[in-house]
């Protein structure tokens, strides 16, 4: 039987900001505005495409810097020591994050872009969309859920710790997954590339992120608070500058195609909603606290879209359905992950009257 008291609530969660509440709207006026811009002024787009340096390009690198480096910031690679505090929950954000949550979205893929909407789908991009769905999935949310955590009364020190513990693992592991899964779905691993996708934009932005949090903490939590708060900002404000170049050069595409976007759409959310739920009833199965199972399972859902779409961006190219795949999983994150937090929060009598059996 599982003793574990459940802390008793008394404080509500901090609201989201503006920037994280609607972060669909603004995505969706991104689409809108990048269609329009590609369509109405292609020569300038054409020329930020050609600004490429090792098959990098330079422009969206600046922004996917901007983009994770304050993310990171938040990571505290100290909290891994607490880790076997909560072996049950972490043992089910390790298994579903790195044992279902990429594997079932290849299957999840392969049914749905190779089958059931492959006449609907341009030929020549269905493995390129199956390739963006997979890259999606094999990368474990990261701030994020220290928002869903927070919406949910999460356990924090559980947060931090499962967050910094698959960071550590997604250093390792991503690249061998996503080439295991694309060779598996046929697809063709551009070696060379997908390690330097790796070191550009996990390996460096860590090292960057962890030494500008020692310097900030040197200086003491106030000064770091600070820089969070300021620093807040510029990781959505570049996630959208980098959609409005993305969708001005998917723009034809999308004008030719536009329920491309709802079909890919369908896979994300099958995943979503299966693994939020595998890992809440497990969590639960395994008698684990509720304020532990809510951020497992939110971990489980959500995705690290800005490395993604980084990945996509540079394995396959602006134009290309990986992309575009990834840039969907963006679109659809917060409405669902928000419907994810409201079940899990209205669930909590169900939940608890399990976990103590």
């Amino acid at each position: 039987m599982n003793t574990t008291t459940v802390p008793v609530r008394t404080a509500a969660p901090a609201p989201m900001s503006v920037f994280e509440r609607y972060l669909t709207v603004w995505v969706a006026l991104c689409i809108a505005a990048g269609i329009a811009l590609g369509q109405l002024l292609p020569g300038p787009f054409q020329a930020i495409g050609r600004m490429e340096a090792a098959k990098v390009n330079l422009p969206v690198g600046a922004l996917i810097w901007v983009m994770i480096i304050p993310m990171l910031l938040k990571v505290d690679f100290g909290a891994l020591h607490q880790v076997g505090q909560h072996w049950r929950g972490i043992g089910v954000t390790l298994f579903v994050n790195w044992a279902v949550k990429p594997f079932s979205m290849a299957l999840l893929g392969w049914v749905f872009i190779r089958h059931v909407f492959a006449p609907y789908l341009p030929a020549d991009q269905l493995d390129s969309y199956i390739a963006g769905l997979i890259l999606l999935a094999a990368a474990p949310c990261t701030a994020m859920v220290f928002v869903w955590s927070r919406l949910t009364h999460g356990h924090p020190l559980f947060t931090l710790s499962q967050v910094a513990l698959n960071d550590t693992i997604m250093v390792f592991a991503f690249a061998p997954i996503v080439a295991l899964l694309l060779g598996l779905s046929s697809i063709a691993v551009p070696w060379d590339t997908l390690l330097i996708s790796v070191l550009l934009y996990i390996v460096v932005p860590v090292l960057i992120a962890q030494a500008w949090r020692k310097a900030l903490l040197a200086r003491g939590q106030a000064s770091f608070d600070a820089v969070l708060a300021r620093t807040g900002p510029w990781s959505i404000t570049a996630l959208l500058a980098t959609l409005v170049l993305l969708f001005a050069f998917q723009g034809e595409a999308i004008l030719k195609q536009p329920l491309v976007i709802a079909m890919l759409a369908v896979p994300i959310l099958i995943q979503v909603f299966f693994n939020a739920a595998l890992a809440y009833w497990l969590n639960r199965r395994l008698g684990e606290s509720h304020s532990v199972a809510c951020p497992s399972a939110l971990i489980g859902a959500s995705n690290f879209f800005e490395l993604a779409v980084a990945a996509a961006i540079s394995l396959f190219g602006f134009e290309s359905g990986a992309a575009l795949a990834t840039v969907v999983g963006v679109l659809i994150e917060v409405p669902a992950m928000l419907l994810v937090v409201r079940v899990v929060n209205q669930s909590q009598r169900w939940y608890e009257a399990g976990a103590s059996r």
